[in-house]
């Protein structure tokens, strides 16, 4: 299986690959994509900063989700990332 989280080292590198999943208008992909980037910056700090549990932020953002807005614009801030 493919793990993008190696590949979100920087700014940039997120921007683009949320710029690639925002155009397929897929909430699942969006979702599992937001999980990519917690992952890759530390889920205990962006749990902490969303103010979710880690169990909640996991299953959030699981693949294929569907999460809340509010969920999703927490985890947005959380990351610095604006849709």
């Amino acid at each position: 299986m493919f793990d993008s989280t190696s590949y979100l080292g920087s700014e940039e590198a997120i921007a683009a690959y949320l710029t690639d999943i925002l155009q397929t208008n897929d909430a699942g992909l969006l979702s599992a994509a937001l999980g990519d980037i917690a992952r890759a910056r530390g889920m205990t700090d962006i749990d902490k900063a969303a103010g979710l549990t880690r169990e909640a932020l996991y299953k959030a953002l699981r693949p294929g989700s569907a999460p809340c807005f509010d969920t999703v614009n927490r985890v947005c801030a959380a990351l610095g990332v604006r849709l």
